[in-house]
């Protein structure tokens, strides 16, 4: 590993970040999930593509802090008809690219599609993602996770997971 340039070392450890996130999220590990967002972090699925300003915009969802573990918590709890979760979900990504990077925030793109199988039917989500990931005393924290779906703009019911 020494060969390896500085882009090469945060691309490896990028990868596993994003790779351990996905596996907790496939495994219903949400409270080591929220554990790997910074207190300010944001997750955001627009509804629009290729849009900035998000604050502003619809969203299928905008989530600071307190909202993720609200939605964690109905997650858990299983009492909303919306928050029956799929018993399999698989994640996938691939085509990582850091875009940019400083000393403390990293900024990724990637390919993603979102797998699940509930009540014997299986379908699938594609999506862009893209995360501004920041350094935390060594480790990575999520300050900000947006999912792009691809079908953003048709009829999505009942999801009850997080991407």
């Amino acid at each position: 590993m020494d060969n390896m340039n500085q882009l090469d070392k945060s691309l490896v450890e990028v990868t596993a970040f994003l790779n351990r996130e996905a596996d907790m999220l496939d495994y219903k590990e949400y409270d080591e999930w929220l554990k790997l967002w910074s207190d300010t972090g944001l997750y955001i699925v627009p509804i629009a593509h290729g849009e900035e300003n998000y604050k502003d915009m619809l969203n299928l969802a905008y989530d600071d802090a307190a909202m993720r573990k609200l939605r964690i918590q109905r997650l858990q709890s299983g009492h909303a008809m919306s928050a029956k979760t799929a018993k399999i979900t698989i994640r996938t990504l691939s085509r990582i690219r850091i875009l940019d990077e400083s000393d403390d925030i990293i900024n990724v793109r990637c390919a993603y599609c979102l797998f699940e199988n509930k009540s014997g039917q299986i379908r699938h989500f594609p999506a862009n993602l893209r995360f501004k990931l920041r350094r935390d005393n060594g480790t990575l924290k999520i300050e900000e996770k947006i999912v792009e779906l691809m079908n953003s703009d048709t009829h999505l019911a009942t999801i009850a997971y997080l991407f």
